[in-house]
């Protein structure tokens, strides 16, 4: 059985992938219900690429009337899609026998068993990082007002402030104090217990966001972190692998602004994330972004989309000015192959609202308005949450009984 659907790819471009270069992206494909790559579980069986730029893609599914096919789809041609090259992602689906069935449920059952897990972020969290080539774009504005938008639509939201140098995040949201911990109820080894820490938190709407930062660590909002390298991946490191995120429907990351030593590492500790691309209208940062895209395809990310940020001033008379240029959005997305998912016009209660711990996204006016249409978007169309309805239950209940029983006999 074919899926021929088309994608979004790049027709123009000279360079094919390799069947490595497709492999690689689908080992960010999770399965939700099993919380495992498709690589891993055996239920990527092949790819070939065409020298139109036609990739075919054969996936084995679990069951083959999962529900969750549609949403592995949706991933597999997304990710597939974005590699400079591809015009087309041709999906064959079968479904694995009875051996391979048994070999997922255990690599799934082992990954479960051998704890502590890579990261602490589930599987069914969404993982969006938000990337720019260089700062003063405004990427923490839309980080924090995006988060606080899904927030206000009923999600538990996490926001991880990755730019360990420049956090900002805490003063745009309104909250202050130390980050607490908790003993976990898991053993680390040995009978050790390993503390868990516990993310501020801030009620938004019918959601809830949950926050770390560098500044809930430090004394002084103005004191100067002067770190390399090695540490500051490792503080990364600490909020996601250390971090209660259980529950957490989307996790946002503030990155650092370039493709410095963070990027990389988180880049490689979660392969699943999706990243959107925030610019300014300029050609200089038009030109510098490229390189962010750049990076994420060179580590097997899925790049989502780009955010036009600072787009226009619209004064009182309704009269538009073009402040920092224009087409530095369209130009982006043109050259990398990517859909423009919002401009976000100049507006100062954008600055206002995170100088005093209120996004501007939960009140009024055009900034407010062009956040929640891409939040909405984002939630409909482009990173929809996982569903985990129908056969998830029935496997994960599967797993869990297999595991049970076979602790019961040790």
């Amino acid at each position: 059985m074919t899926d021929p659907a088309p994608t979004d790819g790049h027709p123009g471009a000279h360079v094919l992938p390799t069947v490595d270069d497709v492999m690689g992206l689908l080992r960010g494909v999770v399965d939700p219900e099993l919380g495992s790559d498709i690589v891993e579980l055996g239920m990527a069986k092949g790819a070939r690429v065409d020298a139109d730029g036609t990739v075919h893609v054969r996936i084995a599914l679990t069951t083959s009337g999962c529900p969750l096919r549609a949403e592995i789809q949706r991933d597999v041609r997304a990710r597939v899609g974005s590699l400079p090259g591809v015009t087309r992602v041709r999906l064959d689906w079968t479904e694995l026998d009875q051996a391979g069935k048994a070999a997922a449920m255990e690599r799934a059952r082992r990954n479960i068993a051998e704890r502590p897990e890579r990261t602490a972020v589930p599987s069914t969290t969404k993982v969006i990082m938000v990337a720019s080539g260089k700062g003063g774009v405004g990427k923490s504005s839309v980080t924090v007002n995006l988060a606080a938008a899904m927030a206000d639509m009923g999600f538990t939201v996490g926001v991880i402030d990755a730019d360990i140098w420049g956090f900002s995040v805490p003063r745009m949201v309104g909250l202050d104090g130390r980050l607490q911990a908790v003993a976990d109820d898991a053993p680390a080894q040995e009978g050790e217990q390993r503390p868990r820490i516990i993310p501020n938190e801030v009620e938004i709407g019918s959601g809830r966001l949950k926050v770390v930062s560098m500044g809930f660590l430090v004394d002084d909002e103005g004191s100067a972190l002067m770190w390399r390298g090695l540490m500051l991946n490792r503080a990364v490191q600490h909020f996601l692998e250390d971090v209660d995120w259980d529950g957490v429907d989307y996790l946002l990351i503030d990155m650092p602004p370039g493709t410095g030593d963070v990027q990389m590492g988180l880049a490689k500790l979660l392969p699943r994330a999706e990243m959107l691309v925030v610019t300014t209208p300029s050609l200089t940062a038009q030109k510098v972004a490229v390189r962010v895209v750049d990076m994420g395809r060179k580590n097997f990310l899925h790049i989502a989309g780009v955010i036009e940020n600072m787009s226009s001033y619209v004064d009182d008379t309704g009269r538009e000015h073009r402040l920092f240029g224009e087409g530095g959005g369209d130009r982006l997305a043109d050259e990398a192959g990517l859909p423009l998912l919002a401009r976000i016009p100049i507006e100062a209660a954008v600055a206002d609202g995170g100088d005093h711990g209120r996004p501007v996204v939960l009140g009024e006016g055009p900034a407010a308005e062009a956040f929640r249409t891409l939040a909405q978007r984002i939630v409909d169309e482009v990173i929809p949450p996982a569903d985990l309805s129908g056969c998830t239950s029935r496997m994960m209940g599967a797993m869990q009984a297999a595991l049970a029983a076979a602790d019961a006999t040790t």
